[in-house]
């Protein structure tokens, strides 16, 4: 499972990275500018509305994707086919989302990521939404889905230094001769072929049917919504995760202006920057795995709120700190990526167990439908975090001119400030209560130890 998070991960992140660098690119990049900057209402521009736009209707495809596969009664499984089938074209489609017709501010480029984005979003959702809810399908205990997201998230986060070498390789070729645009297509391509080998790993090495609870569900769509929408605990799951998710695509979508207006650094240095967040974070896992299991988990994704919100506080700063413009880079990446650690670890595992507790409590595997709950508001909050960051740049994004990379921070900051305080509200006592109580009489017999194996991180 972990090489296809991996996989995911590459295609969304390059998207997070890269795109709106690549399409408003500040003047010190050697791009081309592909979309108009004009505003619309004041602040609204092209990037933003296609971010809205496209961002909204994902979330739509959501819901649709989690019911059919919540019901599926296919013979591999309810959800390695929806898998097989999202995979390839939606890696092709993250390149097509780099090969604009026109290599110069047009309409056409706008009309091309419209079209694009749809078969982009839907295929994606089809590998994503089935392949987190098949995490709690293969746990059976809340030990086996905290270690299951261990892995999970170890292997995102390779992911996201995988996408983070695109602007190094374009960086590479451009040295070679290349001409700048065509450059980035080619990184791009090569990063997505990549992550779409590792999406196809566990197509072929997972047997879901043998190894997963995999029983079809008939609950109707209606009342599968009711379920998941009145669970208490949900409620400020999905709260916080908005709140996280908002300021997470700031911080990735910010990243290369950053390294190259607030600092003035090279953005090949991006990759390694992320490279040295990945180890820092991933070094920090066994711990918080271990520390899950002793203590809180919800203090401990609290505590992570508040770090992150503090690191972006110094987002602001960047360039201005009486410090070497490296030094502050570094600082900044290893501060996020104490946060980072738990945060790409817990949430999933505490999902996980909201999904278990209302699978054994209402007698019908709902897991996928809690993921593309979540997915739907994660959609709804990366949307919300990309128009919030290109509103800003209309501030100004350039060397000398970089009010709205700086007002970035604030609104990171902000994001995770609220994330903090919505999530004191989740019981987490209340529910792991009940799941003790309810799980001898409604949990189904662990997987075969000689088949299944045993996890651990």
């Amino acid at each position: 499972m972990s090489f296809g998070h991996g996989g995911m991960s590459v295609l969304i992140n390059i998207l997070g990275l890269v795109l709106v660098f690549f399409y408003l690119p500040p003047e010190s990049a050697g791009l081309p500018q592909l979309l108009s900057d004009t505003t619309y209402l004041v602040v609204l521009n092209a990037v933003v509305l296609l971010a809205a736009v496209g961002r909204l209707a994902d979330a739509v495809t959501d819901p649709i994707i989690a019911v059919l596969s919540d019901r599926s009664g296919h013979r591999r499984g309810r959800r390695i086919p929806f898998m097989a089938w999202g995979a390839l074209p939606a890696g092709f489609a993250t390149v097509g989302m780099f090969i604009p017709p026109v290599t110069g501010v047009s309409g056409w480029n706008i009309v091309w990521l419209l079209a694009i984005q749809a078969l982009l979003f839907v295929t994606l959702t089809a590998y994503v939404t089935p392949a987190f809810s098949l995490v709690a399908d293969l746990g059976c205990t809340a030990e086996e889905r905290l270690d299951l997201a261990t892995w999970t998230s170890v292997a995102w986060a390779v992911g996201i230094v995988v996408a983070a070498l695109s602007p190094f390789l374009a960086g590479v070729f451009e040295g070679a001769g290349m001409d700048a645009i065509r450059a980035w297509q080619l990184a791009i391509g090569i990063v997505c072929i990549v992550g779409v080998a590792a999406m196809y790993v566990p197509v072929w090495k997972v047997d879901e049917p043998r190894w997963a609870r995999s029983q079809p569900a008939a609950v109707p769509v209606r009342e599968m919504a009711s379920i998941i929408m009145s669970n208490p605990y949900f409620r400020y799951y999905a709260a916080a995760e908005f709140a996280y998710f908002g300021g997470l695509m700031i911080i990735q979508t910010g990243l290369l202006y950053y390294v190259t207006v607030l600092l003035e650094l090279d953005g090949g240095l991006a990759a390694p920057l992320l490279l040295l967040m990945i180890l820092v974070a991933t070094s920090l896992y066994p711990f918080v795995n271990s520390q899950a299991k002793k203590h809180s988990g919800k203090a401990m994704v609290i505590g992570a709120f508040v770090i992150s919100a503090a690191d972006f506080g110094l987002i602001v700063l960047l360039g201005r700190l009486p410090l070497p413009n490296l030094l502050q880079a570094v600082g900044v990446v290893v501060i996020f990526a104490l946060g980072f650690a738990v945060l790409s670890v817990l949430p999933q595992w505490i999902l996980s167990d909201i999904a278990e507790h209302s699978s054994i409590k209402f007698g019908t595997a709902t897991a996928a439908s809690f993921f593309a709950a979540r997915t739907f508001f994660q959609k709804i909050s990366q949307t919300f975090g990309v128009v919030v960051f290109a509103l800003l740049t209309t501030f100004g994004r350039d060397i000398g001119d970089d009010l709205g990379i700086r007002l970035t921070g604030l609104a990171g900051m902000g994001l995770y400030a609220i994330a903090g305080l919505l999530f004191l509200g989740y019981n987490e006592q209340q529910l792991k209560t009940e799941l003790a109580e309810l799980s001898p009489q409604g949990k189904p017999p662990p997987p075969d130890p000689a088949v299944f194996g045993t996890i651990s991180p």
